[in-house]
């Protein structure tokens, strides 16, 4: 047993880590707050956009409508976007993104090239030699459009000009303060999604015929489909920190916590090697009293 003068020195280094992570779970706490009023303020124009690529994803002579609605013939190259954390102490939230992207990566016969978004998922991928087109990172606690938009432009560029055939999204979609879920979303060509999350945000609208477009087709689609797209990378990043900040809070409240069982269980200890010294100090007194009095 360790004396009580270690003892009680561990309890100072846990009761000060303590009070660290008790700080991060509260400034974690009003992060999260925030992301998810953004997350909500964006989320309505984010699903009517998607609604609205659904529906011309899926009208008659799609593909001469503009290229990114296109099928390529042949799939020889994909690019994804991987939506991670710049800053870790997140529990395990970058690293089921990581295993996301390697369960699905496993299944796929054709190279991909990745534009990475955050340190962590850079750095991970780099590790397992996977192929970085692109890195973002430093974005700023509440993005904009306009901090996003490099990243689906790069995207979408790619895939005008041939380098992608297929373009995915991989981020983590927030659900609640609790519940965080990894997805992986194809994000180009566009295609309509009978499972889209048009469904659990938005009611359907059914639509017999297709649309008129004014003042004339070609300009207007030229203008909303690529920043509909990238207005999807936008909102799946909001989604992304929102996920973080939240998975971040809940790791702390769970280090917290566990400092203070561990801080209670060593003043167990330190009481018990406390009160085992003084006995030893008595006995040590009443041995000597007692050869005091045998001389």
């Amino acid at each position: 047993m360790a004396n009580a003068r270690e003892v009680k020195q561990r309890i100072k280094s846990v009761k000060n880590i303590s009070q660290v992570t008790r700080a991060l779970q509260a400034v974690s706490a009003s992060k999260v707050r925030k992301a998810i009023e953004q997350m909500e303020d964006t989320r309505p124009y984010s699903v009517k956009a998607w609604q609205v690529l659904q529906h011309i994803a899926g009208q008659p002579g799609r593909s001469s409508l503009h290229p990114l609605l296109i099928q390529r013939p042949e799939v020889k190259q994909i690019i994804a976007i991987v939506i991670s954390s710049d800053r870790g102490l997140a529990g395990a939230y970058n690293a089921n993104i990581t295993r996301t992207v390697d369960d699905w990566a496993v299944s796929l016969s054709t190279p991909v090239k990745y534009i990475t978004v955050g340190k962590r998922g850079r750095d991970q991928l780099l590790w397992r030699g996977r192929d970085i087109l692109a890195e973002f990172s430093g974005l700023p606690g509440r993005p904009s459009y306009v901090d996003i938009a490099p990243i689906g432009q790069l995207a979408v560029d790619q895939f005008l000009a041939g380098e992608a055939d297929e373009v995915f999204l991989i981020y983590t979609q927030f659900v609640n303060r609790m519940v965080h879920k990894p997805v992986v979303k194809k994000l180009l060509p566009l295609e309509t999604d009978p499972e889209s999350r048009v469904k659990k945000f938005a009611d359907e609208e059914s639509h017999s015929g297709g649309y008129i477009f004014e003042p004339d087709q070609q300009s207007l689609l030229d203008a909303i489909i690529p920043r509909f797209t990238v207005l999807q990378v936008f909102h799946a990043v909001i989604e992304s920190q929102a996920s973080e900040h939240s998975a971040r809070m809940v790791a702390m409240k769970n280090a917290t916590d566990n400092a203070t069982d561990l801080a209670d269980a060593l003043q167990l200890e330190y009481n018990k090697a406390r009160q085992q010294a003084i006995t030893n100090e008595m006995l040590d007194i009443a041995g000597g009293a007692e050869a005091t009095n045998t001389k």
